[in-house]
């Protein structure tokens, strides 16, 4: 039987009070007790740009529970409650959104939240000094990679740049240097067989072979001005780190551009690290360049991931599995 997510409203992350970036340390957002997350009857809404402790904690272990939150910023909102709802619905449990003391003790275990690494010399390979915004411009270059090792590293612990700069206020990024990162665990696995893209709900759910959930993802599904397909349809096939080809007769006009392009690879590409091919012609599942936008910003009807939630999922399907497109 298919579960549905009905997401109701989550208790504001507020217990341990408004933290400024310049006050992010590993001690304190490791040595956080989610619990006192339920015990605290004053919550208040946090304000949207400064990173709250008990909110990088929640979001690394939703994350590394299978239950992605997409970027880790410290920020609580709708994709946190929607991790939540996603790890409700994992465990089997009726979902709602709302963190309670039982999930709380199925997330919590004894590892650190933020760990240490260290920069390695390679990591400084292939960063390149700015992605334009016009697509004949990016059209010229030889890759669309990172523009700094800090984007870079952020986007491989599933961090926000703004976040992963917080946490290491006088890091230089260069090699040698330790850094405080997001410790997010090993990539799931499995055989997927069947995606439901939840449009109203921004939302991915994986079910493998046995018709158990597998992962759960934030989705940018589409727009109203470019909706997502309807219906079944199956994944055609993966491609890795695809150029990008740009034709405004069939897709979208972008600027003044009138004419087909080809964009190179990189994860700054318009469809990021991964492309995940549907049945449905021109439409599919892949990654993006801007991770903090997922289901916050419209799409041109595809489904848009982070680059590692799209190369998580790219690793568990294979040419066959259904896609479903729900309200």
């Amino acid at each position: 039987m298919m579960k549905k997510i009905v997401l109701g409203s989550v208790i504001s992350l507020a217990s341990l009070g408004v933290v400024h970036a310049q006050d992010l340390s590993p001690q304190e957002i490791n040595s956080v007790n989610l619990s006192s997350l339920l015990s605290d009857k004053r919550l208040e809404h946090l304000p949207t740009d400064k990173p709250d402790p008990a909110v990088i904690h929640l979001q690394v272990l939703l994350d590394r529970a299978g239950a992605s939150p997409g970027v880790i910023d410290g920020l609580d909102g709708a994709n946190v409650r929607k991790a939540i709802a996603g790890f409700e619905l994992l465990l089997g449990l009726p979902v709602d959104g709302k963190l309670d003391e039982e999930i709380v003790t199925r997330l919590s275990d004894d590892q650190h939240v933020i760990g240490p690494y260290t920069i390695a010399a390679d990591d400084g390979d292939d960063i390149v000094p700015e992605i334009p915004k016009d697509y004949s411009e990016q059209a010229k270059m030889d890759h669309l990679g990172y523009t700094s090792v800090a984007e870079k590293l952020a986007e491989r612990f599933h961090m926000d740049v703004d976040l992963i700069r917080a946490l290491n206020p006088t890091a230089q990024f260069t090699p040698g240097e330790t850094l405080s990162v997001a410790v997010v665990g090993a990539p799931r696995s499995g055989n997927v067989k069947r995606i439901e893209a939840h449009r109203k709900a921004g939302e991915l759910v994986v079910y493998d072979e046995d018709d158990k959930v597998l992962a759960v993802y934030p989705a940018t599904i589409g727009s109203e001005d470019n909706p997502s397909p309807s219906g079944k349809h199956k994944v055609n096939g993966v491609a890795r780190n695809p150029p990008y080809v740009y034709n405004p007769k069939i897709n979208f006009q972008q600027g003044k551009n009138k004419s087909k392009l080809t964009l190179p690879s990189g994860p700054n590409n318009p469809v990021g690290t991964v492309w995940i091919d549907l049945s449905e012609p021109t439409y599919g599942i892949h990654g993006t360049p801007e991770p903090s936008l997922i289901d916050k910003a419209g799409s041109h009807g595809c489904v848009r991931l982070t680059n590692w939630d799209v190369e998580e999922l790219s690793s568990m399907v294979k040419p066959g599995v259904t896609v479903v497109f729900e309200k």
